[in-house]
């Protein structure tokens, strides 16, 4: 199965210098109206409500038992990757992994605006740590073994849920029914050390921490992904990938994860937009 398929690459219109300037200046007016329209939506996302975390969640740490509020880490703001890693799982996500491997490169500087980062999964601790350490990642990372943390979020659904045929999920119902699912949350404290919910994304919202797509979006041939239900077929976590070679993109199969990773990007497709 190719990893991609070059499309746009072989025939494409070549014009004149001018022809080319007058061209660009026309996406940059739609491009500008697209950051205008980014900002404004961020103006309404920073001006929605919040809501007060009641229950006392506890997670398991490397430094032992936290509460929520130990979370912050001294800070006001929380943004937490909800990461698909359920107890027992050989292996995380491939694609809550592509994003987190992002994260490491972003944690300087969010911690410079107040920002702490923090992934938690429902996995117990000793796994995490042990998918961790293979693929080197520094962020903090913590369990909520035990507790209804992903539930309450939904980005955990029980056996009961799951034998409806639908869970909720986005803000509505998916026929795409697993146990884990992906998703970011945002936590607010106040001087009072009261925490609140102020935000949280799910299926293609979570494109917020894949700067690899972003990058792609920028080149000739896109993200070059086949039209087909999973889109992100081509993604492995990143110590799985054969040697990338000039010109030419590969990828090695990981069979044990694929299906994790068309759950995920299935959640995503769905909200495509």
């Amino acid at each position: 199965m190719p990893a991609t398929t070059h499309t746009t690459l072989n025939d494409h219109a070549v014009v004149s210098r001018e022809r080319w300037i007058a061209e660009r200046k026309a996406l940059l007016a739609r491009e500008r109206e697209l950051t205008r329209l980014h900002d404004q939506i961020a103006a309404e996302r920073r001006a929605l409500p919040w809501e007060r975390v009641d229950k006392d969640y506890t997670f398991d740490t490397p430094t032992g038992k936290r509460r929520l509020a130990d979370l912050f880490a001294g800070r006001r703001q929380l943004l937490v990757q909800h990461f698909m890693l359920g107890p027992g799982w050989e292996q995380g996500c491939p694609s809550c992994s592509y994003m987190a491997d992002h994260a490491d490169g972003m944690n300087v500087h969010l911690a410079q605006r107040d920002v702490t980062l923090v992934a938690i999964s429902r996995a117990p601790l000793a796994e995490i740590q042990r998918f961790q350490r293979r693929m080197g990642w520094q962020f903090d990372w913590v369990s909520s073994y035990g507790s209804d943390f992903n539930f309450d979020f939904g980005v955990s659904f029980t056996p009961e849920q799951i034998a409806k045929g639908q869970v909720g999920y986005n803000y509505g119902t998916s026929p795409h029914v697993h146990d884990e699912l992906p998703g970011i949350s945002v936590f607010c404290m106040n001087d009072a050390g009261e925490a609140f919910h102020t935000y949280s994304t799910y299926g293609r919202g979570v494109e917020v921490m894949m700067g690899t797509y972003h990058m792609l979006d920028l080149m000739p041939n896109g993200r070059n992904e086949r039209d087909v239900e999973n889109k992100m077929e081509w993604v492995r976590h990143h110590d799985r990938y054969e040697p990338a070679h000039a010109g030419k993109s590969t990828a090695g199969s990981c069979c044990e994860a694929h299906n994790l990773a068309q759950v995920a990007t299935q959640s995503m497709n769905d909200a495509r937009r």
